[in-house]
């Protein structure tokens, strides 16, 4: 056993299956089945995490974790040792899961591992790379989708089909944070028993927050209405927003997203005007997809500034998208500067 899952999430899954499966004839039967195959992907998902969590924890004791390795991912970033090392780890751990189709950052087209199988399974098997060599939390990233007609059909839909979603943190504890569609929870790897177990069973993030996160050094290249926001965040008590902010920025979607989660803010990785940047720099797909769906399950709400993320069609397996997410006031807020009155938050 890798993972005590508790019952509200099993029955989270069984909801999931019943809105999957139409067919009355074996619905009941498709909804156990259904249970299984997720209870399986996502324990298969922990024993990776748990191998890829032993290796950061080694950290220089590893050598070359974080030096490049001369290649480059499906989207031109230069692939670090550990980024593929994951790749590899994640791919074999679903090779024992019920699973069809794998879509990775570190793989240019969708990987089938058996056709047969009814689930497809898109990652970003190590997050935050670029922290490898600083001992800052990294993680992975997942999504569970049921298989269509084929590879293609299985991924390229919104992330509102998503059934199962969520992420690892490789930090001072392992942790998952996942959901089923029916609220947040948090496990911790518990280093005694080698299982991941219960710490937090219903996740709520702030309704507001004086928090932002957002690399500051991109100023110059940000559209006015982010950049317009940022400054009245700047001017504090005495400016338009009356308040005093803080900003955090960690550099690892997991961390900040893990931290949000806990205490409330916004994060902001917005498109620029530098090359390369204009549609922003996170995979809508695999990075995300499957942190909207912990957000909006946690009470918050995930934009790409204006839109839903979570009803944005997949164009492309490595598509970009600008992603905004938090506390649902300054998500709210944010897309009030883009000319926008409200993002309402569906399926709360």
């Amino acid at each position: 056993m890798t993972i005590n899952f508790s019952s509200g999430f099993a029955k989270n899954i069984q909801n999931n299956a019943r809105q999957e499966n139409r067919q009355e004839n074996s619905q009941e039967n498709s909804q156990e089945n259904s249970q299984a195959d997720i209870h399986a992907t996502v324990s298969a998902l922990c024993v990776a995490a748990k191998q890829i969590s032993h290796i950061c924890a080694r950290g220089p004791l590893e050598s070359g974790l974080g030096a490049t390795t001369g290649g480059a991912n499906s989207d031109g970033d230069a692939q670090k040792a550990l980024d593929v090392r994951s790749d590899e780890i994640v791919t074999a751990a679903l090779e024992t899961a019920p699973v069809a189709y794998y879509a990775s950052e570190e793989q240019d087209d969708i990987v089938t591992l058996d056709a047969s199988k009814p689930l497809a399974v898109a990652s970003d098997p190590l997050d935050g790379s670029s922290n490898i060599d600083t001992n800052v939390s990294i993680g992975t990233i997942f999504s569970i989708y049921t298989v269509r007609k084929d590879a293609k059909s299985s991924f390229f839909r919104a992330g509102s089909d998503q059934i199962c979603g969520g992420f690892f943190v490789y930090g001072p504890q392992t942790t998952l944070v996942i959901t089923a569609g029916a609220g947040t929870e948090t496990y911790v790897l518990d280093p005694d028993t080698g299982n991941f177990e219960l710490a937090i069973a219903d996740m709520k993030i702030a309704i507001a927050s004086t928090e932002y996160a957002i690399n500051a050094s991109n100023h110059q290249h940000w559209d006015a209405p982010i950049k317009s926001y940022i400054e009245d965040c700047l001017a504090g008590a005495k400016g338009p927003l009356g308040e005093k902010y803080n900003m955090r920025w960690v550099g690892s979607l997991v961390a900040d997203a893990n931290r949000i989660l806990s205490r409330g803010g916004i994060f902001m990785y917005p498109g620029d005007d530098r090359k390369g940047y204009q549609e922003g720099r996170l995979r809508l797909l695999y990075e995300a997809n499957p942190v909207a769906f912990v957000i909006e399950q946690a009470g918050g709400i995930a934009t790409d500034g204006t839109q839903r993320i979570l009803d944005m069609p997949l164009e492309n397996l490595h598509q970009r998208i600008p992603l905004v997410f938090g506390s649902q006031k300054p998500v709210q807020m944010v897309a009030s500067y883009h000319d926008k009155k409200s993002v309402k938050i569906n399926n709360l």
